[in-house]
């Protein structure tokens, strides 16, 4: 959030759509902004304390009918898009963002980092398809719902960014090996 503060700059009552977010991720961001969440229903903590005035709204962020360009400064998402399915998901969701703002921040881990963020195995994106199975095939008889998480992620490499983000800048943040990666464009 450091970076995206130092970048974007925001300012008191800037109109920011957060696509999958929580309300705690705001916190360190100490001016007043106009956010709406937008999760599946069910998933936001509309509980947390906060300075900012935060709307919430069940939704797919692959097709939000509701909102209209412009009516948003800035489209955020953090680890997101990697959820959301197939590369075509992947695709509408990236065109809902650009319809929205010209102004977007969007996050995901690195396909490049040697332990996978999700299932905490090492160099998961490169293992055989039959070997991937056999581990979720093992871990679906004890954590069904995150085996499906799991087994539904989709990583995205730079390359692939910049396909469904044309124009954009990446930042990589690090950890000693590239550990996410962030599309964004500032206008």
């Amino acid at each position: 959030m450091a970076e995206f503060e130092k970048i974007f700059k925001p300012t008191e009552g800037m109109k920011i759509l957060d696509l999958g977010g929580q309300p705690a991720i705001w916190d360190s961001v100490t001016a007043a902004l106009s956010i709406t969440c937008v999760n599946l229903p069910g998933v936001a903590k509309t509980d947390h304390p906060t300075h900012h005035t935060i709307t919430y709204r069940d939704g797919d962020a692959c097709s939000l009918p509701y909102f209209k360009k412009g009516d948003f400064d800035l489209v955020f998402s953090n680890s997101v898009i990697e959820h959301i399915g197939n590369h075509e998901k992947q695709r509408q969701f990236a065109a809902e963002v650009q319809r929205l703002s010209d102004n977007y921040w969007i996050q995901t881990p690195s396909i490049y980092f040697p332990i996978e963020a999700h299932c905490g195995m090492p160099f998961w994106w490169i293992y055989p398809k039959k070997l991937q199975q056999f581990f979720l095939a093992r871990w679906s008889k004890k954590l069904p719902a995150w085996t499906e998480m799991v087994a539904n992620t989709t990583v995205l490499t730079n390359r692939q960014l910049r396909q469904l983000f044309p124009g954009c800048s990446l930042k990589t943040e690090w950890m000693l090996f590239p550990k996410s990666t962030i599309a964004y464009v500032k206008k």
